[in-house]
């Protein structure tokens, strides 16, 4: 497979040409714009108010004490008896996230937000130079602390591609600004770890070190041909150019913009262990999936499902080991109604069941249930006239779309789905850990997917 290199007219690959923006705990920090009381202090955000889950979030106060995301709160306060821990708000950090998008927006153009926390900018030409990069940064900057407030951060990284600016936002936090130009190149990045570099993670690491690769100056003087092998991939021929300035395009979206799969997860209270509260809690992040779908206009033809146990079992199969999890997928008509995916659910779980439990004759305690919608397609690439005569099909999506406009719009008044399939998650006893929407690493959800009627953040109040 032939690897060809784009380059500019000149045949060259200088200029910073990107800027990469990362919110510096930004969590933590809109807890505590939101809360002048937690300025200044060790502060951990959690997804349930319970000793034995993680942070999804800490501040630098906090990191302060090797407090990070995945730290687990008993470490935690151990670590830190002083830790402020307060539940995770995520339709409140989306509100912040559009404001502070407006508020960039003002001076650059977004090309993509990666997270909701990260976005990057192609530089505009006349902004490519040191001094006006510079300014531009420190600009928004100031924008973001004038309209949104001085607890929110950013560390910004400016280089001649997307990659090494984010390598450059990490190198000075918080509320940094690192160029980092090609003629610097390869100096600063031998400072660094090889799991500072985007795209090596734990397994990528360990891959590297079986080559003998275990610093950045081993890489660095590894040629393109055998990076491509190393990798087993032309990802790795394309990490060595990235690696050394040159601007490549893209290569993470489909070729059509279409999503390749949806789904939801979620950790649940120890509270919430039991079979039975776990599927309710599934069956409430199948619909949430089903909703995305007909946002989107695309249709399903596969569904998995997966739980994480709290405590292993050994089922009398031919499994030697105790099992720590299950999967399971089904493939089905292309769909994209609640009851089409909720009859597969119940299969799946009944599997499950038999799997793990065959006699019922012992507790399984779930600890974390997963869902994914595959194969997606739009319904114009769905071949046949399936949609055109079966109105069995055509029924369940009007009879979705009905509850689904019903929820919505009396949401705010109810503060809850008036309407579900069966009994919803019992939330009573477990704060914050209902099926409202979360923020993923890479998607940001809208606001139609959370069911609390919106809070009025002090942002709002100010405006």
């Amino acid at each position: 497979m032939p690897f060809f290199l784009p380059s500019d007219r000149s045949g060259t690959t200088s200029g910073l040409k990107w800027l990469f923006l990362d919110l510096n705990s930004y969590f933590a920090s809109v807890e505590q714009q939101e809360n002048p009381a937690l300025r200044g202090r060790p502060v951990a955000v959690l997804p349930a108010q319970t000793d034995t889950t993680c942070a999804i979030a800490a501040s630098y106060e906090a990191k302060a004490y090797g407090i990070k995301t995945g730290t687990k709160i008993y470490e935690a306060k151990k670590m830190c008896p002083d830790l402020i821990c307060v539940p995770a708000k995520h339709q409140l950090y989306v509100a912040y996230h559009h404001r502070i998008m407006e508020s960039i927006a003002r001076h650059i153009p977004i090309h993509k937000n990666w997270s909701i926390d990260e976005l990057s900018s192609r530089l505009l030409p006349a902004r490519r130079n040191e001094t006006a990069a510079q300014d531009i940064a420190i600009r928004i900057k100031e924008q973001i602390c004038i309209d949104i407030g001085p607890a929110i951060t950013c560390s910004i990284g400016i280089a001649p591609n997307i990659f090494l600016a984010k390598i450059a936002s990490d190198m000075q936090k918080p509320d940094g600004l690192v160029l980092l130009r090609e003629q610097d190149l390869p100096g600063p990045l031998f400072d660094l770890r090889l799991s500072d570099l985007p795209g090596i993670g734990y397994n990528m690491e360990a891959r590297l070190a079986r080559c003998g690769i275990r610093t950045i100056e081993q890489l660095w003087h590894l040629p393109p041909k055998q990076a491509r092998a190393v990798w087993g991939s032309v990802q790795g021929e394309r990490f060595w150019y990235q690696l050394r300035g040159h601007d490549l395009p893209y290569m993470g979206a489909d070729r059509d913009g279409t999503s390749t799969t949806i789904g939801h997860s979620r950790v649940l209270a120890p509270t919430h262990y039991a079979t039975t509260e776990a599927k309710k809690t599934l069956q409430s992040l199948c619909m949430k999936a089903c909703q995305r779908l007909r946002r989107a206009k695309l249709y399903a033809g596969d569904i998995s499902i997966s739980i994480r146990l709290a405590r292993p079992v050994t089922p009398p199969s031919a499994l030697r080991e105790p099992a720590y999890k299950w999967k399971g997928e089904m493939k089905t008509h292309y769909a994209c109604d609640d009851l089409t995916f909720l009859n597969c659910l119940n299969q799946l779980w009944d599997e499950m069941l038999t799997a793990l439990n065959p006699q019922n004759n012992h507790e399984i305690s779930i600890k974390k249930v997963s869902i994914n919608l595959l194969r997606l397609r739009k319904e114009q690439d769905i071949s046949g006239n399936l949609f055109g005569e079966n109105t069995t099909t055509k029924a369940r999506e009007s009879l979705s779309n009905a509850i689904q406009i019903l929820n919505t719009k009396y949401r705010p008044e109810y503060g809850g789905n008036i309407v579900s399939y069966g009994p919803p998650p019992n939330t009573q006893h477990q704060e914050n850990m209902n099926s409202d929407a979360k923020i993923a690493f890479s998607r940001i959800p809208n606001t139609e997917e959370f069911n609390q009627p919106p809070e009025l953040t002090k942002l709002d109040q100010n405006k």
